[in-house]
Formats: C-alpha cells, structure tokens, sequence
C-alpha cells in the first residue's frame, strides 16, 4: 500500500494528502495505549537520523530524531522531546526545551533546500496527538505544493490590526528581548498566540542561540499560563511558519469545529482576543523570571 498521494482539486486548486496507512498507526483514542516506542531502552528498534546526547543505539540521550513509520510527506520526521514520557512543554527544564528548539533548527537546515519545511507539534488527544509521549514532527512538503497559511502581518498592516490606539501598543502585546507576543483581533481560535521575532524577514533557520534561549522561555510560560487558565495537560498546537518572516503560532484547542466552519472556511471566535493578551500579560512575568534567565546566559555563555 502507498504511503501517501498528493493530490490537487483541479477546480478549487487546493491541495489533499491522501494517507490510508495512517489509519494503522498507534493512537491511544482507539483505546488501550501501546507500549510506547519513544521512551527509553527503545532506540534498537527505531532507525534514527540525529540525536543529543549519547551514542547510537544507548539510552543515555537527550533528544532523538527518528522517522515517521506512517509518513504523508517525502521527508516525515519525528522529535523526540526526551526520556520522560509524561513532562512536555511547561514541565521540562529550560535548557532542555532550549535543545528541543535547536534541534528544530537543525532539521531544517538540513532539509531546507528539499521543499517547505513544516514544524509542527501536537498535544493531547483533541490536538491530534496520537501517542501521549511528547514529540513534534518535521514534513518537508514538495513546493508545487501551496499551504493555505497566513503570513506574519508587517509593522504597519500590524498596526491596523490593533484593537487600541498606537499610544496604548503597549497594552495588547507582551515584549521581550527579542520577541513580540500578540493576539490578533482576526484570531480564528480562543485564545491562540503568535510568537514574532523582533528582527524580520528571516525564516526559521536563521534564529539564533540567543534568541532560542528568549524563544524557549516564552513557550514555557505561555504553555504554563494555559494550564493555569485551561486546565493542566490542555490540548494545544503550535506550529512554525515553514519559510521568510517566520513566526509561531500556538493554538489550545478549547472548541471543535460546526458544520458552518468546516463548510465555509470562516471560523468562530467566541474569545476575545483582547482578554487573552491581558491574561497573559498578567501572569507572563515569573518572580524568578531573572535568575532563570540569567543562569540560563551564563550557560549560553559558556558554550552549553
């Protein structure tokens, strides 16, 4: 049986992957959880094409990287975030997540020339998740292939999306070093965040060490402000945009979608943004936000 047809609707032109293997692939909504073949003392038994930490074939790694065994795409990979099987964004230490973000970075340097570089990360079974063990998965998508994605607005189109005067910015965006926090007056699901680096016009390949370190906190908190605001272990995605001016964009999926939207394409935010920022503006700065962050620069420093 064929992994996966790529197939384009010659009136609409829109793009469909046909992918009937994936229908056998473990996923723990269909009932009883399988032994899980990310975890420790598996690594024999997944062919691997990077990893941190160790030697090939021990357990003494920080990161692996193996193939999908059901892939929809050419180059189908999976990220493997650690050992542990239960700490996920939120819970796993900051240099730890700091090594998840370079390892994204390093897969797409190595693919980039291959077609579009798709990151994206599932979490919980209404994410889409279909093994509990955190991960993220990598598709490089052939380039005659068009992605109905929205691009990062610029400066002045993000002005026009502000919901307050250009004297209140302030107030409905969370800065940082080297990023802009922000949620768009257009946002298609509650609650859902975009990540935009200060310094444009790159794609993801580009970030550097240091902002990484900015980017990993980030992530951190915001995953920590909704499980404070959803519930711990909401369902979430995120995903990296797959080319120049690159953001990311985090969605906790709090609602499913009705007939209106899956017909139409036009979505229903019953949030609104406005009080999504503010919530996180108020929770976003830690009281050990410094000393973290400073010992994490130290490290940085160091080379580590």
């Amino acid at each position: 049986m064929q992994d996966f047809k790529l197939l384009q609707n010659p009136i609409s032109k829109k793009w469909i992957i046909l992918a009937p293997r994936r229908a056998n692939r473990p996923d723990v909504a269909k009932g009883a959880e399988p032994i899980c073949p990310f975890c420790l003392g598996k690594e024999r038994s997944e062919k691997e094409v990077y990893r941190v930490g160790g030697k090939a074939g021990d357990s003494n790694w920080q990161i692996r990287v193996i193939p999908n065994k059901f892939p929809f795409a050419p180059i189908h990979e999976i990220i493997i975030h650690s050992g542990d099987h239960h700490k996920n964004f939120g819970e796993l230490p900051l240099n730890q997540v700091e090594l998840i973000f370079k390892t994204y970075r390093q897969r797409y340097n190595i693919h980039q020339s291959k077609g579009q570089v798709y990151i994206f990360h599932n979490r919980g079974e209404s994410g889409g998740e279909s093994l509990p063990h955190p991960h993220t998965q990598l598709a490089v998508v052939p380039n005659e292939v068009k992605m109905d994605m929205p691009r990062l607005a610029t400066n002045e189109e993000l002005k026009m999306l502000s919901q307050a005067q250009p004297d209140q910015h302030d107030k409905i965006q969370q800065e940082t070093k080297h990023f802009i926090l922000f949620c768009p007056k257009t946002s298609q699901w509650p609650d859902e965040v975009w990540i935009a680096p200060k310094k444009r016009g790159r794609g993801y390949n580009e970030i550097t060490d240091e902002e990484i370190v900015d980017l990993s906190y980030i992530v951190t908190r915001v995953v920590g402000i909704f499980n404070l605001r959803h519930g711990y272990e909401f369902p979430f995605n995120f995903y990296i945009y797959p080319g120049g001016d690159w953001y990311l964009r985090i969605i906790p999926r709090a609602k499913v979608l009705g007939g209106f939207e899956i017909g139409t394409g036009i979505f229903i935010n019953t949030q609104d943004p406005m009080e999504t920022i503010m919530f996180i503006k108020e929770h976003f700065e830690s009281p050990n936000k410094e000393k973290i962050m400073t010992h994490h620069r130290a490290e940085y420093r160091k080379g580590v």
